[in-house]
């Protein structure tokens, strides 16, 4: 507990076997660790003083702006809070500045208006402002999968694309 950095969250006792067929991702995934196994999914986290556990966000999905890693999730929690939004997804786009710059790709609520720059005003009150997007693109529906999972592929597409 208390540890100051971000680790990767991992869980111990019954973790799969392993990837079939892919021994590079089962390692990777499924690390031994003194003897114990465990399967580490791609969640980065970070173990607060009282025990807690704090969860920031996919790996897979963190958006790297200027050497700062920005953690999608944390940005849509933000945007996503405002009465407007339906839904949210953030993404990652490139930019010869920064590297990467956030975007943040919103349906709003059936009747309700709002535009990009309160949505990012809005979001500034909980986040940082190197974590707010530099865009906001909006769309009628968001694409998710069957189980309710963001589609980010599908956003960063939108992302590049713009209004």
């Amino acid at each position: 507990p208390g540890h100051e950095g971000m680790g990767w969250l991992a869980q111990r006792g019954y973790v799969p076997l392993g990837y079939k067929g892919d021994a590079t991702k089962t390692a990777a995934t499924f690390p031994v660790i003194d003897g114990v196994r465990y399967s580490v999914p791609g969640d980065r986290a970070r173990h607060l003083a009282d025990g807690a556990v704090e969860l920031l966000g996919r790996d897979s999905v963190t958006i790297n702006s200027g050497g700062e890693k920005i953690f999608a999730e944390e940005v849509e929690s933000a945007i996503a809070s405002h009465p407007a939004v339906a839904d949210v997804v953030v993404a990652g786009r490139p930019s010869e500045r920064w590297g990467q710059e956030v975007v943040a790709v919103v349906a709003l609520a059936d009747g309700a208006t709002a535009t990009g720059d309160e949505l990012i005003e809005h979001a500034s009150a909980v986040i940082a402002r190197y974590k707010l997007p530099k865009a906001v693109v909006f769309r009628p529906v968001i694409e998710r999968s069957p189980a309710g999972k963001a589609d980010y592929r599908w956003a960063r597409e939108q992302a590049v694309a713009g209004g």
